[in-house]
């Protein structure tokens, strides 16, 4: 049995779901549209420079859901599905997460983007049966506006990875080959954990590297760098 893991903004979606649901909330009115876009967007670019602070972060994008009710939520979480989300899945990459499944391999999402904005797209869309995302806490059946447990970001996806595999009695030893799909230089530590590292579509940190360690390199766009094509393999 092999192993598959997959990074989900940027990599299997064409897009940040992450930054896109604080773009969504601004657009319903839910919060106070100028300063939440101005923070969204400057942690994002955090994020793309390898800079974020995860908890700073955390503390942002999860104090809009907090005391709400679950039924409000999900109604707009289904508008955020259908008005933004269906636009950035990606058939390219269903089609390397079908592959996967279809091989018999274990798989799993790796993301650091909550679970309530990840878990309904990683279901309907991509039907990865194991999501490994950032929790958000719940009391009495609400959020807190609190992260529980460890996030899943840069070294702590490996953490969240191996205490998985860990309750299956499983870890990355128990693979024949272990793959990991990603787009982010904040990927990187798990990237050198498993034995089939793949860049998607890489940000320019993690391409210099991938080209340093002669990683494969990917596209899952539909088109290679000169904008035709079908979604090639760039660099081995």
């Amino acid at each position: 049995m092999n192993l598959a893991l997959f990074d989900l903004d940027n990599t299997l979606l064409d897009g940040d779901s992450d930054h896109a649901w604080g773009q969504f909330l601004c657009d319903q009115g839910i919060v106070d549209a100028a300063e939440y876009k101005a923070r969204n967007d400057a942690f994002y670019e955090q994020y793309k420079a390898g800079t974020l602070d995860i908890d700073a972060f955390l503390e942002f994008v999860l104090a809009p859901l907090a005391g709400k009710p679950r039924e409000e939520l999900q109604a707009l979480h289904d508008r955020f599905m259908n008005d933004v989300i269906f636009g950035m899945v990606n058939p390219l990459g269903q089609e390397l997460v079908r592959w996967h499944i279809d091989q018999g391999d274990l798989c799993a999402v790796v993301t650091a983007t909550h679970a309530f904005i990840t878990a309904p797209i990683v279901r309907y869309f991509y039907h990865v049966p194991h999501l490994i995302a950032t929790i958000p806490a719940l009391e009495n059946g609400l959020f807190t506006g609190k992260p529980r447990g460890i996030p899943a970001f840069r070294a702590g996806k490996i953490a969240r990875v191996e205490a998985w595999l860990e309750s299956m009695a499983l870890d990355f030893s128990s693979f024949d080959k272990s793959w990991f799909y990603s787009d982010s230089s904040n990927d990187i530590p798990l990237l050198e954990r498993v034995s089939e590292p793949v860049a998607v579509d890489p940000c320019p940190a993690l391409r210099l590297r991938a080209e340093s360690l002669g990683w494969p390199i990917i596209s899952l766009r539909g088109r290679d760098e000169d904008g035709a094509g079908e979604g090639i393999i760039l660099h081995a």
